[in-house]
């Protein structure tokens, strides 16, 4: 299961030419939704090649007329697109049109449309399952952050139906039917699976592929709330560095903000679809990074020096035939040392191995007097004994409440607990109240009663423990900056071992076909596709690459409602705790009051 693969086999399709098809250029029509899509797994030069030399957008009503060129709308049907091709093929601007919806379209919607072709100008209607945005070839994204509604647990009704419907069009680009499970405390995850469930018994025609497996796929629904550790940790490998420190958007990282950066870097892309030199580096850790960009920029060197060396004609002739390579190769050199440059500069900046150090420590060890007096160290910016003589830096107040939120999580049940204390230390230091009103956010969201009861697949395990034979990640045991390992590796062991448990992970039973389904749950999956609710990150869909690269029995492909760092994790939980009434004021006597209430008792 290759998702890039699926799209460029998408927009191959999208971009073929007919056989009655001879205007020589053609302009592509995307709207909102399809133009990241479009962009994630194709290139600019990509669709020149297919004779598409303009690309718009469906809702610029300003466009130029030029009947003489054809043109392919590639659309998410919605309400508003439909219209809005009403309105196009009422005042047709190009001569003639093949639709492309990204997902099912309605018999409604087609008879709109058809009503408004008086000209006849379209040619074609095709359904093309791709409402998803492909990060890499086995993680996707729907880009929905904000996902929570007025209760705890529950959907925000527009997101929920985005979800849904982005599921559906996974589904049916990847030809799989499967058995859906779910994870039984989450309320969010079982309507999605139920959903799921009733929308494929509607469609059973859609999902007719023509070849019968002797072992269905397997989707599983996950609650972010089940493992709230891995994004709250500082991650610390190539792709999930940049989007931790520097934020990564639709594959693209904004550069203009960082000091010191080429000014014609302003926008750059990070696609392992694109740029060997990232496919090959993007699950690297810090170390093995600056190594492998350091034999980058020797062999650059190698090449500059090889081009100065133009003694005839022959060499500058082949100097010429090889420059955009040789300035492909600058560009992308001058790229990743800028950003390899800005990790190394954050990091120190930061104290971020300090307070890396001590996140995995209470992630994967239970010492409560040690972390303790650790973490006070850090929140009172002592300096670290090892080195007293350096000066003394300031850690963020983001890394402290991420510090106390991991605390709050790991010594919930401790008697001993600390938490109201540290909370009013953080507040006389001047952190506002509404951003401390995070811990209890998370406590509500993601507390050891919201958890599910799996002792086997616990947020707080040493690394040693998850260490599953037949099917285990590489890990990286003896790096203390990474010895966390996602829960989500012990429950695809468990997938692809047939083991997972079906009382924590129920089947969907909306139809009479799902019921048929509970009787495979114990049967080893082969292709399994993983879905968080409430955000995956990086650092998981690694351990997915490096399961599916290490196992040709099994493949994987996992994805999330958003693709959280831990800026974008506590702000979706603080938004969600002020819905809930837990921001400042909230209820009776604040949220702060309560949290103190319920750590005292």
């Amino acid at each position: 299961m290759d998702l890039l693969k699926v799209s460029h086999g998408y927009v191959d399709r999208i971009l073929a030419r007919s056989d009655n098809d001879s205007s020589d250029i053609r302009v592509l029509l995307l709207d909102q939704f399809t133009g990241p899509i479009i962009s994630l797994v194709s290139t600019q030069s990509e669709l020149l090649q297919h004779e598409v030399y303009l690309i718009d957008r469906l809702e610029n009503l300003s466009r130029d007329k030029m009947r003489h060129l054809k043109c392919i709308c590639f659309v998410k049907p919605t309400e508003e697109t439909i219209t809005a091709l009403v309105d196009e093929l009422q005042n047709p601007k190009y001569s003639g049109y093949s639709i492309y919806f990204n997902n099912i379209v309605s018999k409604p919607q087609l008879e709109r449309l058809a009503e408004s072709d008086n000209m006849e100008l379209v040619s074609k209607v095709v359904e093309i399952f791709e409402d998803y945005y492909v990060v890499n070839k086995d993680l996707f994204s729907f880009n929905q952050s904000d996902i929570f509604g007025s209760a705890i647990d529950s959907w925000s009704p527009g997101v929920f139906n985005k979800v849904s419907e982005g599921m559906m069009s996974v589904l049916l680009s990847l030809k799989a039917k499967p058995i859906i499970r779910f994870e039984r405390n989450s309320k969010m995850a079982s309507k999605l699976a139920s959903d799921l469930a009733y929308e494929i018994s509607q469609n059973v025609q859609l999902f007719e592929f023509g070849v019968k497996q002797d072992t269905p796929p397997l989707l599983l629904i996950l609650d972010r709330k089940n493992d709230p550790i891995t994004p709250l940790l500082i991650p610390w490998t190539f792709q999930s560095m940049v989007h931790e420190l520097i934020g990564i958007a639709n594959n693209t990282v904004d550069l203009s903000c960082i000091p010191n950066a080429p000014k014609e870097l302003k926008q750059v892309v990070l696609s392992s679809d694109q740029d060997t030199f990232y496919h090959d580096s993007m699950y690297l850790n810090f170390g093995d990074l600056s190594d492998k960009i350091k034999h980058y920029v020797d062999q650059y060197k190698q090449q500059t020096k090889n081009n100065l060396n133009m003694d005839s004609l022959q060499d500058m002739k082949k100097f010429m035939e090889s420059y955009p390579e040789f300035r492909k190769l600058s560009n992308n050199v001058a790229k990743h040392m800028t950003l390899a440059s800005e990790l190394d500069r954050r990091i120190n900046a930061d104290r971020l191995w300090e307070v890396s150090e001590l996140e995995q420590t209470m992630s994967c060890n239970e010492n409560h007097n040690h972390d303790l007096q650790e973490l006070e160290r850090l929140l009172q910016d002592r300096p670290n004994p090892e080195n007293p003589s350096n000066p003394v830096v300031p850690i963020s107040e983001d890394a402290k409440i991420r510090l106390l939120a991991l605390y709050a999580l790991r010594y919930e049940s401790n008697s001993n607990n600390q938490l109201p204390r540290l909370l009013k230390l953080l507040g006389s230091q001047g952190v506002a109240p509404d951003k401390l009103t995070f811990i209890s956010s998370l406590l509500a969201y993601a507390g050891l009663k919201r958890r599910i009861d799996d002792a086997d697949s616990t947020v707080f395990t040493k690394a040693t423990n998850s260490l599953i034979a037949g099917l285990t990640a590489n890990h990286e045991t003896d790096n203390i900056y990474m010895q966390h390992i996602p829960r989500v590796e012990s429950i695809v062991s468990k997938c692809a071992k047939g083991k997972l448990p079906a009382v924590q992970f129920p089947v969907a039973d909306s139809s009479d076909g799902q019921q048929r389904n509970a009787n495979l749950v114990n049967e080893r999956s082969q292709d399994i596709i993983l879905f968080f609710v409430g955000g995956v990150t990086y650092e998981e869909a690694r351990v997915i690459a490096n399961l599916n690269a290490q196992n040709d029995s099994v493949r994987i492909v996992i994805g999330g409602t958003c693709i959280h760092n831990t800026s974008s994790f506590v702000e979706s939980i603080h938004k969600a705790g002020e819905k809930w009434g837990l921001g400042v004021g909230g209820g009776a006597n604040g949220a702060k009051s309560r949290l103190h209430s319920r750590m005292d008792i």
